[in-house]
């Protein structure tokens, strides 16, 4: 795994470690094409490190500060009758916890009142908002609150077909999107195109067929949000990069956009779990509808993973040359998730149980970024050991931070 890219599984996993700081243990798994029993695996800790030692090759995973391994404490456990091409091992970490260790540099996190930002294009990196001064950032309503205001109010909803839109100076901040203010800067830079959102043939056939004014980068012709309003846009989190304004200094290069969506969204989604307490997300269109369930198993992963192809070679351990490149652990989100579009017995029960007990927060997203966010997941689920790949009728995945 170079830096913190997640390899395809090729060949199969040879190394994967998962450290959970809260329990300060982890648990590795060495497939049998690279040690052929737990006598050929030796585990010793290093400064923020450990190094795996196996018979075709060494590996020294770079942990996060604070966290090291505790001498002596790997020992081998049962893999399970269906895993015998796997190695597992339990040991325990120890960990000093740091001030800025959890900070995030997420859209949401980042934008302050009274500070100059730019808005630049995710896919080419061109300035679509230049010097915006916000005199207030306020959040919107999370969610679905216009759905539960008849149980609030005593009175006829008083907020019935109004929508809540900046001013000139303000920025308001969604679960996914941010909504701002246009001015004469867009028409450089933006393009509209009114489309068609809904199932024409939806079942119910008295329910409209929306149509939305979409928001494009004119550079890439990267998707970006939509006009709310004819003075409003609605920009996507997944779509942007937000940054201070400091004189002209030329923002870095765009990041991987698997890589970039992935941290994005698991960004999000641990502000919300902090913030509204839930770990069950539906992921939608603008539509409303269903694409991706996800189930939030625990936020305090540290991950690291190489594929069976990349560890060692054919020749002797004995040459540091030989040793394999040495994997960067990454923090990570561990989720179970379901494609609505499966169609499994037991994963549409799921999808249907979800649906009439609103049970996921809903995230929502453009269409084509549903699919790219269930192709990163379908990856991180691929890239994993056998074992670990499924729990009951779920599927497993990591979202890196």
């Amino acid at each position: 795994m170079a830096g913190l890219e997640m390899p395809a599984n090729t060949h199969g996993v040879g190394v994967f470690l998962e450290l959970r700081k809260r329990l300060q243990s982890g648990l590795l798994i060495v497939g049998k094409d690279v040690a052929g029993s737990p006598a050929d695996v030796v585990v010793m800790g290093g400064d923020s490190s450990l190094c795996i030692r196996t018979p075709r090759g060494e590996l020294s995973p770079t942990l996060p500060p604070g966290v090291a391994f505790e001498e002596g404490s790997c020992i081998p456990t049962p893999a399970g009758e269906s895993c015998g091409e796997e190695l597992h091992f339990r040991l325990r970490i120890s960990v000093v916890q740091s001030r800025n260790e959890e900070a995030s540099d997420s859209v949401m996190e980042t934008l302050q009142a009274k500070e100059t930002y730019c808005f630049y294009c995710q896919g080419c990196m061109t300035r679509l908002l230049e010097d915006r001064l916000f005199k207030r950032v306020l959040p919107l309503p999370n969610g679905n609150w216009n759905a539960i205001v008849d149980d609030w109010c005593c009175h006829p909803d008083p907020f019935a077909n109004k929508k809540l839109l900046p001013r000139a100076e303000d920025c308001l901040l969604g679960d996914t999107f941010v909504l701002v203010a246009r001015d004469g800067s867009c028409e450089q830079t933006l393009t509209q195109e009114v489309s068609p959102v809904g199932s024409q043939d939806s079942q119910d056939p008295k329910k409209p067929c929306r149509r939305l004014a979409l928001i494009s980068c004119k550079s890439c012709s990267s998707m970006l949000g939509e006009a709310v309003a004819p003075e409003t846009l609605k920009l996507y989190i997944t779509q942007v990069v937000v940054e201070p304004s400091v004189g002209d200094r030329k923002p870095e290069a765009s990041l991987n956009r698997s890589l970039f969506l992935e941290r994005t969204v698991a960004a999000r989604l641990l502000e919300l779990c902090n913030s509204l307490s839930t770990f069950h997300y539906c992921v939608q269109t603008p539509d409303g509808k269903a694409f991706l369930l996800l189930w939030l198993l625990n936020s305090d992963s540290i991950i690291a993973s190489v594929p069976e192809t990349c560890v060692g070679g054919e020749r002797s351990i004995s040459s540091p040359a030989l040793h394999s490149p040495s994997p960067r652990a990454a923090r990570a989100l561990k989720l179970l998730y379901i494609a609505c579009s499966d169609t499994g017995i037991q994963q549409r029960d799921i999808v249907t149980s979800w649906e009439v007990n609103a049970i996921g927060h809903p995230v929502v997203l453009l269409p084509k970024v549903c699919e790219e966010l269930l192709q990163v997941i379908d990856d991180s689920n691929s890239a994993l050991p056998t074992s670990m790949r499924c729990m009951r009728s779920y599927k497993v995945a990591y979202l890196r931070l």
